[in-house]
């Protein structure tokens, strides 16, 4: 008798509970309706937006290996270097274009070319930011702007950014005051290097200078 009872409580509390639900679908069928339109259109903007991420990171991506491959034929076919100057201007890789052009006419000694390309990486101070700087006091060095080149240098050296290993930079401010004809300030910076990276390409080289100017001395 009582297992019934609760039985018949049951299915008249759950028949209640779906009278009020219908009752409330009724009542409510515009505003639901209207609800669920605009999370349509949300997630229809979101799938919109999330397919324009997609195609401007592709589109960006193609551009990179565009710029990494003219950088690699454009010693043996300067014709690819207009191609490559196309890729300048303000694209998310553009500063890698200018880079690279830099690179390119500082190793023909074309130092006002390379400055004026290396003028243009601005902006947020990541790896090719540092790059640049990097470049760009090698530019002075070899104008005889040593000055210039050792402030960029310390102010490298100051910032210590994570993306960009001091070594080259350290080696580079030797070699600016060693054409200064600051040996001593040279000689303590090669030290440093040969000390704090001896495993690395400007730490073998270091050792080497440390030898040449302690003889010299």
């Amino acid at each position: 008798m009582k297992r019934t009872t609760r039985k018949h409580l049951k299915e008249d509390k759950f028949q209640k509970i779906v009278t009020q639900s219908v009752d409330f679908l009724k009542d409510h069928t515009k505003e639901i309706s209207l609800a669920g339109i605009g999370l349509a259109f949300i997630v229809l903007v979101f799938v919109v937006i999330q397919v324009i991420n997609f195609q401007n990171l592709k589109k960006q991506n193609m551009i990179l290996d565009q710029i990494r491959q003219l950088s690699s034929e454009v010693a043996d076919n300067p014709e690819k270097l207009q191609e490559l100057e196309k890729l300048t201007g303000n694209g998310k890789f553009s500063r890698i274009a200018y880079l690279e052009l830099a690179k390119y006419w500082l190793e023909r000694e074309d130092y006002a070319k390379a400055e004026d390309y290396l003028e243009h990486v601005k902006g947020k101070k990541d790896l090719f930011y540092y790059q640049a700087q990097d470049l760009l006091a090698q530019v002075f060095i070899h104008q005889n702007e040593l000055d210039r080149a050792i402030e960029i240098y310390k102010s490298i050296e100051s910032e210590n950014p994570k993306s960009y290993v001091l070594d080259a930079v350290l080696y580079h401010r030797a070699e600016a005051h060693e054409k200064k004809g600051e040996i001593e300030v040279a000689l303590e910076l090669f030290k440093r290097v040969k000390e704090e990276f001896p495993q690395t390409y400007y730490g073998y080289d270091a050792t080497a200078k440390v030898t040449e100017l302690e003889q010299k001395k």
